[in-house]
């Protein structure tokens, strides 16, 4: 793959690496996959949508969250469903098209974070300030942090990519099952210290103020719940809060793992695999996670199934 030159703006991707006999089981498992992502989140979204009584604002930011999750499955597994029944010589992709790729992937890992702030300075006002929680987190408050997550978000890929689409191309083959930031500067042979300033500050700052926010948070929460001697406010909280850590959890440690891995080279099958995962897996949990944990979702989702399995015996 890396002695083969293409003309213009096409280019190799080495796209997902399975063998023959394993093909046809990766391609169903991976399809499986995404209808469960796809349908779970989207109705979870529908869920939200209609029901008027879970139009409060923990719920529409999982909303946005569900939104996300929708989107960071759909940019990445469909390319690698395509890619797998075809030879890895002929797993040809536009340049604009991987660039667009990358951008909807980074979009993707900064909405999670920054959401998921935003989550966790709801349940804060939720349970340290219950007095003043409809005053505060009104829909317009909610409105306006979602835009704020996702124009941050927006501005910062833009920069990451944009710096990355500027330099001149040298070479033609991405290395990796799909386009990220890093491939794409990777294609240059100009100097790219610009690209890796700003690539790390731009990790710093988001997984930054992601751990710092989250972790100030739940420290506040912890204390108040140390003081407090209401067990029915506790066992809320504990809840609620573990519900957020989960999907925090999981969506931290799936990307921490592809930031380790870059560290070691002769790992890179791995982390390739590790990057699938992150697009995988946290969009497979949080729907899960949130349906069997909170109670007015689940019992949503009780009343509505058994509400379709009637009319259908009728």
């Amino acid at each position: 793959m890396e002695n083969q030159t293409l003309e213009g703006d096409t280019l190799l991707l080495e796209g997902l690496k399975v063998t023959r006999q394993s093909s046809i089981p990766a391609f169903i498992l991976l399809l499986l996959i995404y209808f469960f992502i796809m349908v779970s989140n989207i109705s979870l979204v529908v869920l939200i949508s209609t029901e008027h009584s879970l139009q409060q604002p923990m719920y529409l930011l999982f909303f946005n969250m569900s939104i996300n999750d929708a989107f960071g499955a759909s940019a990445i597994i469909p390319p690698l469903l395509r890619d797998i029944f075809t030879p890895i010589s002929e797993r040809y992709v536009g340049y604009i098209h991987c660039a667009f790729q990358a951008f909807c992937a980074h979009l993707y890992g900064s909405a999670s974070h920054t959401v998921l702030m935003i989550m966790a300075f709801d349940r804060y006002v939720a349970i340290c300030n219950p007095l003043r929680y409809a005053a505060i987190m009104t829909h317009r408050m909610v409105l306006g942090l979602s835009v704020w997550a996702w124009t941050i978000s927006f501005l910062m890929v833009v920069i990451l990519i944009g710096l990355s689409v500027r330099l001149s191309r040298c070479r033609t083959v991405i290395l990796n099952p799909f386009c990220d930031n890093a491939t794409l500067f990777k294609l240059s042979c100009e100097s790219v210290l610009i690209n890796n300033i700003y690539g790390l500050g731009y990790t710093v700052v988001l997984l930054g103020s992601s751990i710092g926010s989250v972790t100030l948070t739940y420290l506040r929460i912890a204390m108040v719940c140390l003081r407090s001697k209401n067990k029915t406010l506790n066992r809320k909280a504990l809840q609620t809060c573990a519900t957020h850590l989960a999907v925090y959890v999981i969506m931290f440690v799936s990307g921490f793992i592809i930031i380790v891995l870059h560290r070691y080279p002769h790992l890179s099958d791995h982390r390739k695999l590790a990057s699938i995962l992150f697009h995988v897996v946290p969009p497979a949990m949080n729907t899960v996670i949130y349906g069997l944990q909170i109670k007015a979702v689940r019992q949503k989702i009780f009343i509505m199934f058994t509400r379709n399995t009637t009319t259908r015996g009728k």
